[in-house]
């Protein structure tokens, strides 16, 4: 790898306090980050910036930690935002299915000022911030970490009118289609050119924060992250009463897919959330539920962000749909869609706007149709929503985790995965152990717990499926 030597004009969206802490961060990282890649180069002065105290007795960084201490000690000393004695109620939904972790995590964001409404969905596990499968109304303010990292995470699902038996005569063309025509991973590297509208945005050029990442944006366009993120074809039973699908009852071929925003959605929520938590000063517990004022210049330009993020992520999904099915010749019937990592506006039963964030939860409204996977051969779900006020209009985004990536690693063998994939007839293209199907709660007891919140009209079983190679 050659020299990533950082100039001045790409730092200058770092939150230096000094010109002179700028300059000794320039000469560390030369002397000792030279073959690091830019983009983490960034990240890292943005950490330090953001939290010298830590890095304060650092044998490397010691010197540019006591150059920022004293302005961020004077932050320090700001006042507190005082939370609530007692969290503000919130409806739980499959209590049994929802460790404890995840619960405080709901309390703790309950208890901010500016929590209208909360629930909590039955896959609900912890995360940074709400826990995932949390839902929380705000009023005049967003929540980054409400959203989350992976801003614009979405599923989707295409039918086609082709059979099964087509499929398996031909499972060698899909397989390969599969990996020839999806990228996963951060340092995905495809000489697929793909073109959307998406990328010629003009947020990329207007808001300072963007302008870094369009070039990345524009690379990663049509790919998909690592961890949980997902491309794989299986077959999808429609229901008599199809609701709003509007297609006849029977079997078709679907391709789902699960991604979000890639590097674009994850640089816009990490230097959000640095902004309010310097302006949302927040007992310890509870930083990472930091908060931007809907009315404030931050917070309209994180919501511009985040929506462009979220349109990114769409974008992503349509190219990966398009190029799969043109490699394939076969021609769409219909497609359902829905993120579960993004904040809406909605007005509530009493008339006033709220900020709904739904981090790791699938809207839900009366009749809009959404997606609910299992696991890599659990069976996923199309729903109509029940527009159920309790949960805040929302559902599960999926079955949840009930195994850290860590317990996973340290308890199930890739043979045990392996045995499993063959029993339900199952094709893994790349994957890992920590996504084993077994780290996952049953999502038919999911489903049986939110059965006020949405009606099942399909019901999709995959065959093959494609995640980042480990």
């Amino acid at each position: 790898m050659g020299s990533q030597k950082l100039k001045l004009r790409d730092v200058k969206h770092v939150p230096f306090t000094t010109s002179k802490a700028k300059s000794m961060a320039l000469h560390t990282l030369r002397k000792h980050y030279k073959h690091t890649e830019t983009d983490e180069q960034i990240n890292l002065l943005t950490a330090i910036c953001a939290h010298p105290e830590q890095y304060r007795n650092d044998s490397i960084w010691s010197d540019v930690a006591r150059e920022l201490l004293p302005i961020a000690e004077q932050v320090q000393r700001r006042a507190q935002i005082t939370l609530r004695d007692e969290a503000a109620p919130f409806q739980v939904f499959g209590r049994k299915l929802i460790d404890s972790n995840a619960y405080q995590q709901m309390s703790m964001a309950m208890r901010l000022p500016i929590a209208e409404q909360g629930a909590l969905m039955p896959d609900s596990h912890q995360g940074y911030g709400l826990p995932i499968g949390g839902v929380l109304a705000a009023k005049e303010a967003v929540i980054p970490y409400g959203v989350g990292v992976d801003i614009g995470c979405r599923m989707s699902l295409t039918l086609y009118d082709v059979n099964e038996r087509y499929f398996q005569k031909h499972h060698y063309q899909f397989e390969q289609a599969l990996k020839n025509n999806t990228f996963f991973g951060n340092n995905v590297n495809t000489e697929l050119k793909q073109e959307h509208e998406v990328v010629e945005h003009p947020l990329f050029k207007e808001l300072d924060v963007l302008k870094p990442w369009h070039g990345k944006a524009v690379h990663q366009l049509g790919t998909s992250g690592s961890g949980n993120h997902f491309v794989e074809f299986g077959f999808v039973n429609v229901a008599e009463d199809s609701g709003s699908l509007i297609v006849p009852p029977g079997n078709y071929l679907g391709i789902l897919a699960h991604s979000g925003s890639r590097g674009l959605g994850a640089n816009i929520a990490n230097y959000y959330t640095r902004l309010a938590k310097e302006q949302c000063l927040l007992p310890n517990g509870a930083k990472n539920l930091a908060w931007l004022d809907m009315l404030s210049d931050h917070g309209k330009a994180y919501w511009e962000a985040m929506n462009l993020a979220g349109e990114y992520a769409k974008a992503c999904h349509d190219c990966i749909h398009q190029n799969l099915a043109k490699s394939l010749g076969i021609k769409a019937i219909t497609k359902v869609e829905n993120h579960h990592n993004f904040a809406w506006k909605e007005v509530d039963e009493q008339g006033q706007e709220l900020i709904v964030h739904r981090k790791g939860s699938t809207p839900a409204k009366r009749g809009e149709l959404g997606i609910i996977p299992g696991s890599m051969t659990a069976p996923g779900f199309i729903v109509e929503g029940l527009g159920n006020a309790n949960a805040l209009q929302s559902a599960s985004h999926g079955a949840g985790r009930k195994l850290s990536r860590g317990a996973a690693k340290q308890s199930i063998s890739g043979s045990e995965m392996k045995k499993h994939l063959k029993q339900q007839q199952v094709k893994l293209i790349g994957g890992g152990v920590d996504e084993s199907p077994m780290v996952y709660k049953d999502i038919e007891e999911v489903m049986r717990y939110q059965q006020g919140l949405v009606k099942t009209i399909g019901k999709f079983s995959p065959k093959l499926v494609r995640m980042d190679k480990k």
